[in-house]
């Protein structure tokens, strides 16, 4: 049985879903797999390091789709790449479900699809499948070398014989594993870090990594209905979003970095910072909005640009942050997916001789969960 890698479009992600190690685990589970020319050539995964691990080396992607059972990818496969499929094949990736437009065309065709994004995170057996925390772990700690890159000063304290040098004032909005992530590397950079999450129950985890958690006064009521919930399925009240916004704005007005974490599957990104914040902002200042691809967090941002505001405030739309980490992020991406892909095997049973088998299970609490297409149809609840 054959596992096919395909090549992403390069102009906007360096990423590959399979590395030459993940090669030689998939070859122990007894899978073949063959992979397009040139697929984790922008992540330095050459395709001798391929065939040295095992892996055939196909000149096209139909190639690949057409030899495969089992398709992995990145991101949703191309329009032209979809038409090629035929009924049984599997294709796995994160495939940006709620927005995706090709799941009928997927259901159409007879393919299982499985949204990687859609696991369920609080299984303990899921973890090591996680995509969502294994990207934005690099994402975190990537958005805070990029402020530092575009910010004018140094991040942490200086005593010269010149005078004394200010640490930077950085604020984390969302904490998440990104921000969480990013709180780490910005303090270990000597950075004064400041925090700020929807979920009170966040305070926690950012003052144990040396953070200031940005306070937001609540009732006796509300934070016991916070507690209760962990903070996830917690509605707050109109009083408490209209403080919230008001502590985050003065910490904004004072902060040298601000970066932005706050996304939401199958939705437009929430907005948290807006154009009469920006505009208290000091000139020099950087916000990094990692939720740019998705409607962005900032107002003004834009996808992969960075702009400059009439105040002099430069807003960095990072829309894909983990492929600027190509080499690292594909590493783990591979691992989540080969752990994934063992799920699908069906067991041996006492003929250790037998051929390798799927067992494709909608009952499977994991499975169930990711598949977005199964027996010609779709199978994703709509939001």
């Amino acid at each position: 049985m054959k596992i096919g890698v395909i090549s992403a479009d390069i102009t906007s992600e360096s990423r590959v879903a399979i590395t030459p190690d993940a090669v030689k685990k998939l070859r122990k589970l007894g899978f073949d797999v063959v992979i397009q020319s040139g697929a984790g050539q922008a992540a330095y995964y050459a395709d001798e390091l391929y065939q040295a691990a095992g892996a055939d080396i196909a000149s096209s992607r139909t190639e690949v789709i057409t030899q495969s059972k089992i398709i992995t990818t990145v991101n949703d496969l191309p329009a032209e790449a979809t038409e090629s499929l035929s009924s049984g094949q599997i294709v796995i990736g994160m495939l940006d479900p709620y927005r995706n437009t090709q799941l009928d065309t997927y259901a159409a065709k007879g393919a299982t699809v499985f949204a990687m994004e859609l696991l369920p995170r609080t299984l303990s057996r899921a973890q090591n499948m996680d995509v969502l925390s294994s990207q934005a772990n690099l994402a975190g700690y990537k958005a805070v070398l990029l402020a530092a890159n575009e910010y004018s000063r140094p991040f942490p304290m200086f005593m010269t014989s010149a005078g004394t040098v200010k640490p930077a004032k950085v604020v984390i909005l969302g904490v998440g594993v990104a921000g969480l992530q990013a709180i780490a590397t910005a303090k270990r950079l000597g950075a004064v870090v400041e925090a700020s999450d929807l979920r009170p129950t966040a305070r926690e985890q950012v003052e144990s990594l040396g953070g200031k958690w940005l306070d937001v006064p609540m009732s006796a009521e509300e934070a016991e209905t916070a507690k209760s919930t962990g903070g996830y399925a917690w509605t707050p009240s109109e009083q408490y979003v209209k403080d919230q916004a008001a502590v985050v704005d003065k910490a904004l007005s004072n902060a040298d970095i601000v970066i932005t974490t706050a996304q939401i599957p199958g939705r437009n990104a929430p907005r948290l910072v807006h154009g009469a914040t920006l505009a208290k902002m000091k000139a020099g200042s950087v916000l990094i909005d990692m939720a740019a691809g998705t409607g962005g967090n900032v107002e003004g941002s834009v996808p992969n640009e960075t702009i400059t505001t009439d105040n002099g405030v430069r807003i960095v739309g990072a829309a894909n942050i983990p492929s600027m980490l190509a080499a690292q992020s594909s590493d783990l991406y591979a691992n989540n997916l080969v752990n994934f892909i063992t799920t699908l095997i069906a067991p041996a049973g006492d003929d250790a001789s037998a051929s390798l088998a799927l067992n494709l299970d909608m009952e499977d609490e994991i499975q169930g969960a990711l598949a977005v297409t199964h027996d010609s149809q779709v199978r994703l609840a709509k939001r």
